[in-house]
């Protein structure tokens, strides 16, 4: 049998998981349906992800493309031990930031280090992940929680500091009105065990063409 490509690694519980949510709760019964067989999927290893989130951060989507092709030229393959060997002003050419260079050192350490415990995730917690993650200059628990799930595809996260995320809830369940946190991760307990996919389809209710992270 053909193995997948990274390009096409989805996660195997979802159909259980659109059917627990069908169930559980009215508005995941309505949106669902509506973006067929659509699914979160899962690409690049976990360095290029959390750079490319470093990259992108405090600037539009085009820059963060054009500054990531510019930085990612500078290195004949993508890996922290290649970014430790950059030059600092030719980092700052391909338009990063001097606070951005700085951080994407600090993940390149991180990672050659052993410090982020890579091949041990599968077996940690989220919270155990996250707290890994957050070790690192410029990444913070939201970073942490997209990069839990868009590349591990963890099926129980629930960001409650995205904006999109409170909108999508707003919208969906209480008429366009403010909704704080506290609603939210009331909304939220509905959906568990599989709050990242309910997540996944507030965010397409919203925007119905999937985010690359």
């Amino acid at each position: 049998m053909a193995t997948k490509t990274p390009a096409e690694v989805t996660p195997d519980y979802w159909d259980e998981a659109c059917k627990h949510l069908v169930k559980r709760d009215r508005v995941m019964k309505k949106l669902i349906p509506q973006f067929g067989e659509a699914r979160l999927q899962s690409r690049r290893d976990a360095f290029a992800t959390l750079a490319r989130s470093i990259v992108g951060q405090q600037i539009s989507v085009k820059s963060a493309q054009s500054v990531w092709h510019r930085w990612s030229a500078l290195m004949p393959k993508l890996q922290p031990a290649a970014v430790l060997a950059l030059d600092v002003e030719a980092q700052r050419g391909a338009g990063l930031s001097a606070r951005k260079v700085d951080y994407l050192r600090d993940l390149a350490e991180h990672f050659n280090s052993g410090q982020v415990h890579v091949r041990q995730w599968a077996q940690m917690d989220d919270e155990a992940i996250i707290e890994e993650l957050i070790a690192i200059r410029g990444i913070g628990r939201w970073t942490a929680e997209m990069f839990l799930i868009f590349h591990l595809m963890r099926p129980n996260v629930m960001p409650l500091d995205d904006v999109g995320l409170l909108k999508g809830i707003s919208e969906n369940y209480f008429s366009g009105e403010p909704v704080s946190r506290a609603e939210a991760r009331e909304v939220g307990d509905a959906w568990a065990p599989y709050r990242s996919v309910a997540v996944w389809y507030i965010w397409r209710s919203l925007d119905p063409l999937p985010v690359d992270y």
